[in-house]
């Protein structure tokens, strides 16, 4: 198998991947799972998903579509590089074991679905809210929680944003 086809491999529909996951976590493996629009690919990227991947044995990621990225309201030209570019770019960190696009507003149906181990977050959530009108509420936590498993944050490196990067190009 080539480098391509390896990094292709991650990429799995939601169905593909709760199979996969259903069998690493019958072998009592940790399950990681994380999400986010992951536009333009930077340093806050590859440390936040790399501290997230330490978490457990394997990481799952989770992309927005690009419709969901638009109706998250980010910016008007947002996202920048579509669904399949943003998606093969994280399959193709070391870190990421696999990468599943949603199309949902929230990644909460994804994570009730595939049941993840742990669900992680930046630390600009709060992994102990458990109401989730609250903006620091981790979507999904309350459902993890309820299955045993756990609910994490993680630092953000400082000065590291999509949205600084395109400031600063403009």
């Amino acid at each position: 198998m080539t480098k391509l086809e390896q990094i292709k491999h991650k990429l799995v529909t939601q169905e593909e991947a709760k199979a996969i996951i259903t069998s690493w976590k019958d072998n009592d493996e940790k399950v990681v799972f994380t999400n986010g629009c992951f536009d333009i690919l930077h340093r806050g990227h590859v440390t936040y998903l790399a501290k997230a991947a330490a978490k457990g044995k394997y990481l799952v990621v989770g992309v927005n579509s690009d419709e969901s990225v638009r109706r998250l309201n980010k910016a008007p030209n947002r996202p920048v590089n579509d669904q399949k570019s943003r998606a093969l770019i994280i399959a193709s960190l070391q870190v990421v074991d696999l990468v599943v696009i949603f199309d949902n507003d929230t990644p909460k149906e994804l994570i009730q679905f595939m049941e993840p181990s742990i669900l992680v977050k930046g630390a600009d959530y709060d992994a102990s809210i458990t109401d989730e009108k609250d903006q620091k509420y981790i979507v999904g936590a309350n459902e993890v929680i309820a299955y045993g498993g756990k609910v994490m944050t993680i630092e953000l490196e400082e000065g590291f944003s999509t949205t600084g990067i395109i400031n600063r190009l403009k």
